[in-house]
């Protein structure tokens, strides 16, 4: 096995002292993965399992069980060799693993509920540690919109801020650009060792060796529509403030810029005219209270410390704080707030109220139903059933 799963890095870049022997991290790096790897185990239900269970061990030991009380079939774990393959493959891309509730993973993103349990990272990972900007906008945006994207990220990088985007097309494509010398942080879609678009090859080749490259999805994953949400609630999250410059109304571009608003984090938008219809998006986050920016001391004054109360979480894993006693709910528990449940998409806090349950005892229901195959997790802290 390989440096890809046995060392962690604390804040300054350090080896994380082992907790008892590099066989016993090893064996608790591994069964992690088997546990995120698992079909039916997402972020929260994740950091609900290591705060119930302690260890992922005793999480993954338990998973069958508790699938059958939220009434379905216990979900296929994956074997230690399938991660070991995994392993393999992140070691020959020359990456490593980030753990979430470990030494290394990025502090404020480790504060937004539903936290990415691991990331693959290559190249500098000291860049997080930073303050660290989004950047994000249209595939398709105009030359003088990229123009501007490339000189804020290149004067930004000189004040010591690192650049996060999305590696896409258009004004992602000029940020990373912007930034290569400074500190860029590339967030992919698919997995490590997949370029795409295939014309930002020789770019995302550069990012890993100059900045850093992010991946979520395990190797060789390429990236599909669904990951793209996925990837722009990293970007938000990692950062302290997030800039959208050229974007349509439904874009990708404010989806980053929402999460950064759940999040707590600053948003800002370069306004455009009101005839280019890549402009109405930061137009209309403008008009929705949105920082106007109009060059780089603009997003400066926009930087400050990120107020742990605006955050979704605490401090501790994916957002939920301290292990807490576990509540095991009954059947007439279970019925209750599965009665709740439809198609359509309700507040947790909502059922909490309806139900009349205390907060553990729906938490503990939904993770039983998620496991089973029957609960869907949304945006906002929000479920359905599946």
């Amino acid at each position: 096995m390989s440096g890809a799963i046995d060392e962690a890095v604390d804040g300054s870049g350090s080896p994380e002292k082992a907790p008892s022997s590099s066989k016993a991290v090893r064996e608790d790096r591994i069964a992690r993965l088997r546990l995120i790897r698992t079909p039916t185990v997402g972020p929260v239900t994740y950091a609900q399992l290591l705060l119930r269970f302690g260890t992922a061990a005793a999480a993954l030991d338990a998973v069958p069980d508790l699938a059958r009380r939220g009434g379905g079939k216990p979900p296929t774990i994956p074997s230690r060799a399938s991660i070991e393959v995994e392993v393999a493959a992140v070691e020959t891309a020359g990456a490593r693993y980030l753990f979430l509730g470990l030494a290394g993973y990025p502090a404020l993103l480790a504060r937004v509920t539903g936290a990415p349990p691991a990331l693959i990272v290559k190249g500098r990972r000291a860049i997080i540690d930073r303050p660290v900007v989004g950047m994000v906008g249209a595939r398709n945006a105009s030359a003088s919109a990229c123009r501007f994207a490339r000189g804020l990220a290149a004067e930004l990088g000189e004040r010591g801020v690192g650049i996060a985007s999305g590696l896409a097309r258009g004004i992602d494509t000029a940020a990373h650009q912007g930034s290569l010398d400074t500190g860029t942080i590339a967030v992919i879609a698919g997995g490590i060792d997949v370029a795409y678009p295939p014309e930002n090859a020789t770019l995302q080749d550069e990012i890993a060796e100059r900045g850093l490259l992010v991946a979520e999805q395990p190797p060789g994953i390429e990236p599909r529509a669904r990951h793209f949400p996925y990837r722009n609630r990293i970007i938000a999250g990692l950062a302290q403030a997030v800039v959208v410059i050229e974007a349509a109304p439904k874009s990708g571009s404010l989806i980053t810029a929402r999460y950064a608003g759940d999040f707590g984090r600053e948003v800002l938008a370069v306004p455009g005219s009101p005839l280019d219809q890549r402009a109405q998006g930061c137009n209309l986050l403008i008009r929705e209270g949105a920082t106007l920016v109009q060059n780089a001391d603009d997003v400066m004054e926009a930087l400050r410390p990120i107020d742990p109360r605006a955050t979704l979480g605490e401090p501790g894993i994916g957002g939920y704080g301290n292990p807490r006693v576990p509540a095991d709910a009954a059947d007439t528990d279970r019925r209750a707030i599965a009665d709740l449940l439809g198609p359509s998409p309700v507040p947790v806090d909502e059922i909490v109220r309806l139900s009349g349950r205390p907060p553990a005892i729906v938490q503990t229901v939904l993770l039983e139903l998620e496991l089973a195959g029957r609960l869907e997790r949304h945006a906002g802290g929000q479920v359905s059933l599946a």
